[in-house]
């Protein structure tokens, strides 16, 4: 295997960032008639390239077989990430003056959750997004939407046809791609010469810190550091000349970039955050080992709560069919005979089961139907909304319960 940034040789012995074995891809959500087919199980195995610090996995199934027309994951089931969205495209707009005249182009767009607000202000904007359901769910709110993959060919054929975009937006999607530097080009080739990139994405230092590694699925080809990126975007002719540190996804970096050639000034941000990774020792090897023990010990203690729990005849069922909840349970070995149902709000889960643990997917009315002791939150980034949205559980006297940095019952 060798680096998808630079094309260093990588040691699959040396080089080990984390090993979570083999799983199914962690979206691949399956039909009551897939139970009786075996399925497919790639091996999760991360390396951290020893030239550029690109933390990554190999492409061991076609990315646009990951993202298929099936593709289960719709951005506006979450009314925090709905919120995060309008915070951005108000401050953005400000910030770089858009209006009419402009373009804003979102690659990644999803079902529309954050055009709808570039749309309500009169800007014009197009959304790219390979996934047909999400696509249709965005052109029913009126965004025009392409289904297609993006990369340079893609982008050279839009300016072409089109124009260049003043701002070119990518949310959670830099880690999603196979061929970064192609990726990075078209970001370029699609930005006017005064234009700016921002792109968001979960910060590889945070994974580190705090344990994250159900962030980690097949899905997510990268694992990024500021340095990685500026990088990246440098060999491609973009400057990066801020960025923001996030709450979103248990800790996200916004990479604010343009030409080269821009004159806009760097802010001090850049140099801070680069420090930052400098003084954790983002740059050295050390930084990247280690992890594995404290991976190992969260599975350790979830599965030791929910055997405890059955052992006392307590009652579990989980909320939120999240790819990091996917990548937990399966590593854990998790199945329904320890965690009988998951609830999730959107009605695309809804009637399907959990890859790999087959656990059944329920509407969120099953919880008041079963009133569980427990209920486990696998994405523990929305901890907060989901207990509030949820908090029937507690008049019958459930508690909720995460697992990761470590467990933690409230």
């Amino acid at each position: 295997m060798k680096c998808r940034h630079c094309a260093t040789a990588l040691d699959e012995t040396r080089d080990v960032f984390i090993d979570l074995g083999a799983a199914p891809p962690s979206n691949a959500f399956l039909r009551a008639e897939d139970l009786g087919r075996a399925e497919a199980h790639f091996p999760l195995k991360v390396l951290t390239c020893p030239e550029c610090r690109l933390v990554q996995v190999d492409e061991l199934q076609r990315h646009d077989a990951l993202f298929s027309n099936d593709y289960v994951y719709f951005s506006s089931y979450s009314s925090s990430w709905l919120a995060h969205a309008h915070r951005y495209v108000e401050q953005v707009a400000e910030r770089l003056s858009l209006n009419r005249d402009s373009l804003v182009v979102e690659v990644a767009s999803n079902d529309g959750y954050l055009l709808q607000y570039v749309a309500e202000r009169g800007i014009p904007c197009v959304g790219i997004e390979p996934t047909a359901g999400t696509a249709e769910a965005a052109r029913a709110k009126g965004i025009e939407t392409i289904g297609e993959f993006f990369g340079t060919a893609f982008a050279q054929r839009f300016a072409a046809a089109r124009k260049k975009a003043d701002l070119v937006l990518g949310n959670n999607v830099l880690a999603h791609v196979p061929d970064i530097n192609d990726f990075v080009g078209g970001l370029r080739e699609a930005l006017a010469p005064g234009g700016t990139v921002t792109v968001e994405f979960p910060h590889l230092l945070q994974l580190v810190r705090h344990g994250q590694f159900d962030t980690i699925y097949h899905e997510h080809f990268s694992y990024l550091s500021l340095h990685a990126v500026q990088r990246i975007f440098a060999m491609q002719g973009l400057g990066v000349w801020d960025v923001e540190a996030l709450p979103t996804h248990g800790g996200s970096l916004r990479v604010w970039a343009q030409h080269q050639a821009n004159p806009r000034p760097v802010e001090a941000s850049v140099a801070g955050m680069l420090l930052e990774e400098d003084a954790a020792g983002m740059r050295g090897a050390s930084f990247y080992r280690g992890l594995q023990a404290r991976v190992d010990t969260i599975k350790n203690e979830l599965l030791a709560f929910l055997i405890e729990q059955k052992r006392a005849g307590k009652t579990v069922a989980g909320y939120g069919a999240a790819a990091k909840g996917n990548t937990l349970l399966n590593y854990a070995g998790v199945r329904p005979d320890l965690l009988p149902f998951v609830v999730d709000a959107s009605p695309h889960k809804q009637g399907r089961f959990l890859p790999g643990s087959r656990i059944p997917v329920l509407a969120p009315e099953a919880l008041k139907a079963h009133c569980p002791d427990f209920v486990l939150i696998l994405p523990w980034n929305l901890r907060g909304e989901i207990a509030a949205d949820q908090a029937a559980v507690r008049g019958w006297g459930g508690r909720f319960v995460t697992a990761v940095p470590e467990l933690r019952v409230f």
